[in-house]
């Protein structure tokens, strides 16, 4: 038996803990569940976070909100527009311990208040609930898997940051700056709590995301008088979207989809304004280069058409998260640890995006899909496996307890990332 998957008394201890309050976990993660924290719904987040607060100061640590930093986004007038969301929670326990850790998740579901407010038992020890797997019961698990670890006698081997955001889900532009801040104030593993899938496999390579609004302004004029007079912003913006569309196909691994167009009015005027709303990912920065290269160019020849003129607002704003050999290492520790459980955990690559892509553009290895087993997040299929919580927290608090004794080297792998 490799040391890895080899119990000792620590990891017997957390256990045992872990698996006597599973349904102690579900009932704190519904309660959360019910208390609508849509990205949009600020006076939702503001409301939640204190809450959330207090939860965590059942750690031995120092928890504090702080205020998110305002963001702009383009409103469909073509201007921006300052947003103000919730607070971040920061948590730091022990700055001085030998190996420091940086953890993060987020409080923000994609569901506007009002919808998908029921919490449904499915059957088969599945619950149907808003933000119960995607993340909720992740921070949870986080929580627990770190009250079990101080309650051991490795604790003060271990100290570590916690961010915990109210804007992951719409691109934490409003909270990036905290995540970057935690992982490069020496930490050298990064633990995130996105779901893993309900088989228990993991995200391995990440693709990185952009977001982009580009703006096009024309000529208004009267479609039966003076149709001639007029230029057409949706006109303009329909070439640009067919073209843009175009660039899906290419030898790099980038994907580019439009997901809205907003401008126009009544249909006897000439539309003086187009908004096209796209996003797009890329798995390596010479990918999101060449992407965004392309991109300028398609603006540049929206320009060219007479009358038209605009900008483009975004860009990259999580980079993309390749496997590398600290990342490789870091997934066979976790594979290791896993065995202890019983567990065969695998991972595998994806086009999605998290804060794991944040810390790692910070230089810190990280595995960011230790949250409860789940499925169908970002709709109103949404449902978390309950008996994931006392497994998953189980595995964070053995990795952990691995950190700690030195049977996962986190210098060694920091060091891979050089």
């Amino acid at each position: 038996m490799d040391s890895l998957s080899k119990l000792s008394t620590e990891d017997e201890q957390v256990r045992e803990r872990l698996l006597a309050i599973n349904d102690a976990m579900v009932a704190r993660t519904v309660s959360w569940a019910k208390l609508n924290t849509g990205s949009w719904n600020t006076e939702g987040l503001k409301g939640f976070a204190p809450g959330l607060a207090d939860a965590f100061s059942e750690l031995d640590a120092d928890v504090r909100l702080e205020p998110s930093r305002p963001f702009q986004t383009v409103i469909d007038t073509g201007e921006t527009e300052t947003i103000e969301t919730g607070p971040v929670l920061r948590v730091r326990a022990r700055p001085d311990a030998p190996v420091q850790v940086v953890m993060s998740g987020h409080y923000d579901t994609v569901f506007p208040d009002g919808t998908f407010t029921k919490i449904t038992d499915l059957g088969d020890g599945r619950l149907n609930g808003p933000g119960l797997a995607d993340m909720k019961g992740g921070l949870c698990v986080m929580l627990e898997a770190l009250k079990a670890f101080e309650a051991g006698a490795l604790k003060d081997r271990v100290g570590y940051q916690i961010v915990v955001t109210p804007d992951e889900e719409i691109g934490n532009f409003a909270s990036a700056h905290a995540l970057t801040e935690a992982a490069q104030s020496g930490a050298l593993i990064g633990m995130t709590y996105e779901p893993a899938m309900e088989t228990g496999a993991m995200s391995g390579g990440r693709k990185g995301s952009a977001v982009y609004d580009i703006v096009l302004h024309g000529k208004a004029a009267h479609a039966g008088r003076a149709k001639h007079e007029g230029r057409s912003a949706i006109t303009a913006a329909a070439d640009l979207v067919v073209h843009l569309e175009d660039l899906n196909v290419n030898p790099h691994g980038v994907t580019v989809n439009v997901g809205k167009i907003d401008g126009g009015n009544a249909v006897n005027i000439v539309p003086d304004l187009a908004i096209v709303r796209f996003g797009a990912r890329a798995p390596d920065k010479a990918a999101a280069d060449w992407v965004h290269g392309e991109i300028e160019m398609l603006l540049s020849r929206a320009r060219q058409r007479e009358g038209i003129h605009g900008h483009l607002h975004g860009g990259f704003y999580r980079p993309p998260k390749p496997r590398n050999a600290a990342q490789q290492a870091l997934f066979d520790a976790v594979s290791g640890t896993g065995r202890a459980l019983g567990l065969d955990i695998t991972f595998e690559d994806t086009g999605g995006v998290c804060e794991g892509n944040n810390i790692f553009a910070a230089g810190v290895p990280n595995v960011d899909t230790l949250g409860v087993r789940g499925g169908r997040i970002h709709s109103a299929e949404e449902y978390v496996v309950t008996s994931s919580f006392a497994e998953r927290a189980s595995l964070s608090a053995f990795l952990l307890n691995r950190i700690a004794d030195g049977r996962i080297d986190a210098a060694a792998i920091k060091a891979l990332m050089s």
